[in-house]
């Protein structure tokens, strides 16, 4: 219940925007982006605190939206929790800006605002600095390009000193 009244929040004030200064990636491309993502840094949250071995799975819908499926092992409890959400594009579906949902009618940004031509490795941010993403497709992706990627964070004035580096077992 407290993940639930956290995420709540977050997305309420966050109503599906980006932060001052921080613009999506332009040329997304939806179908390219699906698939498994393996978190490999964020900032702290309440909803995924403890949580190891965090992955993002993206499928899409018939009416052109995105179906989220986040999942994370909470070593304390011992179990592996799950949420599912929604996702639909905010303005044209080239750019990387969208807003998810993981209940009802309440939606938070969600916005791609690096991804390398690849689409191996994505920096994603929420409505806030308080919310950021590194995602990979690997679980343990080159290290040049996630410095590369911590330094674009940094560059957008999000606090990189702060991440937390997420274990994936075996």
């Amino acid at each position: 219940m407290r993940h639930l009244l956290v995420l709540v929040a977050a997305l309420l004030a966050g109503c599906a925007q980006i932060p001052d200064g921080v613009e999506p990636v332009g040329g997304f491309d939806a179908e390219r982006y699906l698939g498994k993502w393996y978190e490999v840094a964020r900032l702290d949250h309440s909803f995924e605190r403890g949580m190891d071995n965090v992955t993002a799975t993206y499928t899409a819908r018939e009416d052109g939206g995105i179906d989220v499926l986040n999942r994370g092992f909470v070593r304390a409890e011992g179990e592996w929790e799950e949420a599912r959400g929604r996702a639909k594009f905010v303005g044209a579906r080239d750019r990387g800006s969208l807003k998810v949902s993981f209940f009802g009618p309440f939606y938070g940004g969600y916005n791609v605002v690096d991804l390398d031509p690849g689409y191996q490795l994505s920096l994603v941010v929420g409505p806030s600095r308080k919310y950021l993403w590194i995602l990979a497709r690997q679980p343990d992706p080159p290290r040049d390009a996630v410095e590369r990627v911590v330094q674009r964070a940094a560059e957008l004035g999000f606090d990189t000193d702060a991440l937390i580096w997420v274990r994936h077992d075996p």
